[in-house]
């Protein structure tokens, strides 16, 4: 639809177009590879993405059948003992990891990448990876894109911060595998981790989770507070 328009127009028809989730697949994977790169084109997505998310502010969230949770729960903590889930992690954690991560939370989150690439300190020009997490009350915001050549992850927050004594910590989940984690965030908003060569390879088709913890990071090298946000790594 978008290739007989001219060059604004038809990226403005193709951010539309992505935004509803009418493009192949293939055109996706490109249309977010060129939002690393291009702010133009981010904010004609961003326009788009805020004008769709207008229409689900009346939705009511949906938990999960509890038998998920608890499923879930016994996967990644095993015997070290169940924690209650908070809102944020019955609903974006698990719907991220079940496959089911609603249109909302994903024209949020691409806002997030649309916005936080244009400010301050920025991501890599080629990221293999992008990841966007936002909590359900939409109080953290968090993008993060994956540098191969360095094997740093660039974090940046837009909104959000820890409570008082307490620290944000990423986490990265691979397969049935326990959490595995990447540090505490940097104060800064923007900030890069390096990841370690042995879990570069475990990126691919994994998710990212950002936890409350103590000061420092948890002490048990487990998450021991409620997970904030969680979202796939996406392949670009």
């Amino acid at each position: 639809m978008s290739d007989a328009l001219p060059e604004r127009d038809a990226d403005k028809a193709l951010a539309g177009e992505y935004a509803l989730g009418l493009l192949p697949p293939d055109e996706a994977v490109a249309f977010e590879a060129r939002l690393a790169s291009e702010p133009q084109l981010r904010a004609l997505y961003a326009d788009w993405a805020e004008d769709l998310a207008r229409l689900t502010d009346r939705i009511d969230p949906v938990a999960p059948p509890p038998q998920i949770w608890a499923g879930t729960e016994e996967r990644l903590f095993g015997s070290r003992g169940r924690v209650r889930p908070s809102a944020a992690w019955s609903g974006g954690w698990l719907g991220t990891l079940m496959g089911g991560i609603t249109a909302t939370v994903l024209v949020l989150a691409l806002i997030v990448g649309a916005d936080l690439m244009q400010r301050g300190p920025s991501g890599p020009s080629d990221p293999a990876y992008v990841a966007e997490l936002v909590s359900e009350d939409r109080n953290l915001i968090l993008f993060a894109a994956y540098d191969a050549q360095q094997g740093t992850l660039f974090v940046e927050r837009q909104s959000g911060a820890p409570a008082q004594d307490r620290a944000l910590e990423l986490w990265l989940i691979a397969g049935s595998d326990a959490p595995v984690s990447l540090g505490v965030l940097p104060d800064a908003r923007a900030g890069v981790i390096d990841i370690p060569e042995a879990l570069r390879p475990r990126l691919e088709g994994a998710a990212l989770a950002v936890s409350d913890e103590p000061e420092g990071g948890s002490p048990t090298g487990a998450p021991t507070g409620a997970v904030l946000a969680v979202a796939q790594i996406t392949n670009t």
